[in-house]
């Protein structure tokens, strides 16, 4: 199974600097990288992005990604939110769901994030489901128990299905901060992660379970050697063609 390379732009972007960072991109991607690559990009550019997708050849394969999902089904009065359906109506493959400013600034909860991971799978798209601790859950030695909460409120929502989701480690703490969890620290946590999959789903070897948290061109090939790393949710260094190839160079599979 590839390494996944999947891109988080935030809020970032604009036409003008999209097509420049696409086009740079589509020419570093000429030669088909070992790593499957997404970009989870703001709703309003995904037109975009397609009408790109079909004048560089080089970017068919990359994987469009929403950066997040209602936990409700479409058709409801839920203003301002996007439902799974008009994800895969814009044939998005993925949507990021837990991302730790969406549980920090919108106060969302491991329910909320397992319902939303929920209303993806139901269509079709593949969640990729953030965990992470902060500095305070770190120091205190509850990283384990913080993310093996928030991992099994998703795997109690959706069963068997899990083995259809994306797990993203993401420690709060590195996240935009330059700071990062040394490849041990975060093969540590991957691996168990890796466990709790294996003990609710006998297909847990097709989740890959990513790192978020400053991964950049500097650290990315140790973080992508360790054993139960299979890819990085990059934010940043996504903004930045030279780096975003780096890393997806950086793939060991």
């Amino acid at each position: 199974m590839k390494q996944l390379i999947a891109g988080n732009w935030k809020m970032n972007g604009s036409l003008e600097f999209n097509q420049a960072l696409l086009t740079a991109l589509a020419q570093g991607l000429e030669t088909a990288p070992r790593a499957e690559v997404a970009l989870c990009i703001p709703a309003p550019y995904w037109a975009q992005f397609r009408v790109l997708c079909a004048q560089y050849p080089a970017l068919k394969g990359v994987g469009l990604g929403a950066q997040d999902v209602s936990a409700h089904p479409g058709g409801g009065a839920y203003t301002g939110e996007l439902a799974a359906a008009m994800l895969r109506d814009f044939d998005c493959r993925y949507a990021i769901v837990g991302h730790s400013e969406r549980r920090q600034y919108h106060g969302e909860t491991d329910d909320a994030v397992a319902q939303k991971a929920r209303q993806a799978l139901s269509c079709g798209v593949t969640p990729i489901v953030c965990v992470g601790e902060t500095l305070a859950d770190r120091e205190d030695g509850r990283t384990f128990e913080v993310v093996k909460r928030q991992l099994a409120a998703v795997i109690h929502a959706n069963g068997p299905c899990i083995s259809e989701a994306v797990v993203a480690y993401e420690p709060v703490w590195a996240i935009g901060t330059g700071r990062t969890a040394t490849a041990e620290q975060a093969q540590q946590v991957h691996a168990v992660l890796r466990a709790q999959l294996m003990a609710a789903t006998a297909r847990a070897d097709r989740v890959r379970i990513l790192y978020g948290g400053s991964m950049n061109a500097a650290n990315a090939a140790d973080l992508l050697a360790q054993p139960d790393v299979d890819g990085g949710l990059i934010g940043g260094a996504s903004l930045k063609a030279a780096d975003f190839l780096s890393i997806i160079g950086a793939a060991r599979r």
